[in-house]
């Protein structure tokens, strides 16, 4: 293909040779340009909630506080091989508040939950709120939605944490 050369889009049937120095879609412009076009692939994003869905999270934490008081937190990825040890250090990461704190700890590669309470938010809310919570949050998370499970679990245990409360 020489500069200034027109190029015809190839008949039906008919294959059109790759330019050995620029390849498919590419073609030397009268001004000695080389005008080349790509398909576009846009950029994956590394984040696993898109933002209607981090929205419902975040309305879902923030009932949840104001509710019952309690602090609520969420927090997804790998726990290592304790993951029970990973996620209570997680919630002592809540430093003064923790006694008040209730972590959702959920690790979907290695297909773990882990609910850690702390003094005060044990007291209102039992193992088997917990228990129940975490069999909601699974089925939904064997669905495939794993938002829809995390914002069952917070009601489920606000809920619970609500009615403990009067």
């Amino acid at each position: 293909m020489a500069a200034g050369e027109v190029v015809r889009a190839g008949e039906p049937g008919e294959i059109i040779a790759e330019d050995p120095e620029h390849g498919y879609g590419a073609v030397v412009t009268a001004s000695g340009r080389v005008s080349v076009a790509r398909e576009y692939s846009p950029a994956v994003s590394e984040v696993p909630f898109n933002t209607v869905q981090l929205s419902r999270l975040d309305e879902a934490l923030t009932l949840s506080a104001r509710s019952t008081g309690l602090g609520f937190s969420v927090y997804l990825g790998d726990l290592g091989e304790d993951t029970r040890s990973r996620a209570e250090e997680l919630h002592a990461s809540s430093g003064e508040n923790a006694a008040s704190a209730v972590l959702l700890a959920v690790s979907p590669g290695q297909r773990k939950v882990e609910i850690v309470t702390g003094a005060e938010s044990t007291r209102r809310l039992p193992d088997r709120a917990c228990n129940l919570a975490v069999m909601s949050m699974v089925a939904s998370f064997k669905e495939g939605d794993l938002v829809g499970g995390l914002v069952s679990g917070l009601r489920m245990l606000s809920d619970q944490a609500g009615t403990a409360k009067n």
